[in-house]
């Protein structure tokens, strides 16, 4: 598959069939992650793989976070759904940056969001990998909402980004309107 193919063919999978997917497959697409360009070549990302009861100790987790969204405002929008497609999804792969956010200066900002850039372009290898390889996928980031009680399960002290579902697709979602690139671009100053 050509890679113009799989970004066309890329969906935000959120149905999943129940069979398991073997760790080579789970292994290429941890590969192309890790062959994403990176900031002063920090790549600032680790990946935990989750399985079974681990990944629904994760959609457990989130529901609690989404009980108390819904007390303080009333709406927890779709975190609800994303702890379901975390059930369903036969691997979730949460995604960190090991690297520790010290100091608030202007310098260590500029660190932090250029790592921050790093991390979602290894992640969209990770999600066009898994199109080549037939593998439907979600980037979800609602595990943010208990974000501190997912790292201390985990064991983590850095900093979570986000999440992947990943799995063998139940359902072949259509396209998402797009804006066309022209919309978005602007040549020059303008005026």
């Amino acid at each position: 598959m050509k890679i113009g193919e799989a970004i066309i063919k890329r969906r935000s999978v959120r149905k999943y069939q129940s069979q398991p997917v073997p760790r080579e497959l789970i292994g290429q697409v941890l590969e192309a992650a890790t062959l994403a360009p990176s900031g002063k070549n920090a790549q600032p990302w680790e990946f935990i793989v989750l399985e079974g009861q681990e990944k629904d100790t994760i959609a457990d987790m989130m529901e609690a976070g989404a009980e108390q969204l819904e007390a303080m405002s009333g709406s927890s929008g779709s975190v609800r759904n994303s702890a379901r497609i975390i059930r369903e999804a036969p691997v979730v792969i949460m995604v960190y940056n090991p690297r520790k956010r010290e100091g608030a200066g202007p310098l260590q900002q500029v660190l932090w969001t250029v790592d921050t850039q790093s991390v979602g372009a290894a992640i969209q290898n990770l999600l066009l990998k898994a199109v080549e390889l037939g593998l439907g996928s979600v980037w979800i980031c609602n595990v943010l909402v208990a974000r501190e009680q997912i790292s201390t399960w985990l064991g983590r002290e850095d900093e979570m980004i986000a999440a992947v579902a990943l799995g063998w697709p139940a359902e072949e979602p259509a396209a998402r309107p797009r804006k066309s690139w022209q919309q978005v671009t602007q040549w020059g100053r303008g005026s």
